[in-house]
């Protein structure tokens, strides 16, 4: 473990946030991690609200400061942020901050990557993706993020079935509880492993 007390995590999300409060959650008197920030992109996501009433601090940034300046990265690394973990975030993490954190910057992607991957695959689409391609099952994917959506290292998955009457609302409910079971520990194991030498 490094010499600072705890890893400072940072979650970037975009929606409601079910799987940024389930980690905020599951690391809540976690002895060597904690949940620093959340950082959004929409001023009016749900996540945020809920945030506040948690007690954690929020941080709210527009497309322009994101892509066409440092001030994130900046603000990252006043924080003193090691790890970057995206619950629901659809931007592209731009190259400077994707420089700065180097294998440390983890998503999770609601099928079984490589498949079902790639720009405007999240939520329903890609259920239903899965449903009109006949495979008998499907899961999470965490992976490591890099330039291009969804084709990051993979570190985990988890398969569930895809029952003939599926439906994409069937189907979503049992990835969402995958990934709220698996998320959390994969971030822990994978942030304690990678530290310890």
């Amino acid at each position: 473990m490094s010499d600072k007390l705890k890893f400072k995590l940072a979650i970037l999300a975009s929606g409601k946030g079910s799987n940024a409060l389930n980690i905020i959650s599951y690391f809540k008197n976690h002895s060597d991690i904690e949940i620093a920030f959340v950082l959004s992109n929409n001023p009016e996501a749900e996540v945020l609200k809920r945030c506040e009433e948690s007690g954690v601090e929020t941080y709210v940034f527009h497309r322009k400061q994101f892509y066409e300046t440092n001030q994130v990265l900046e603000f990252l690394e006043e924080e003193k942020i090691d790890f970057l973990v995206l619950a629901g975030f659809l931007w592209l993490i731009p190259e400077n901050i994707l420089h700065a954190f180097h294998d440390r910057i983890i998503n999770i992607h609601p099928a079984l990557l490589p498949d079902f991957g790639g720009k405007g695959m999240y939520g329903k689409n890609v259920h239903a993706a899965v449903l009109q391609s006949g495979v008998k099952e499907s899961g999470i994917t965490v992976h490591l993020v890099n330039e291009k959506y969804d084709e990051g290292k993979i570190i985990f998955q988890k398969t569930c079935g895809v029952d003939e009457n599926e439906t994409a609302a069937s189907l979503s409910q049992k990835i969402k509880t995958l990934e709220h079971e698996n998320y959390p520990g994969v971030i822990e194991k994978y942030i304690l492993e990678k530290e310890i030498i």
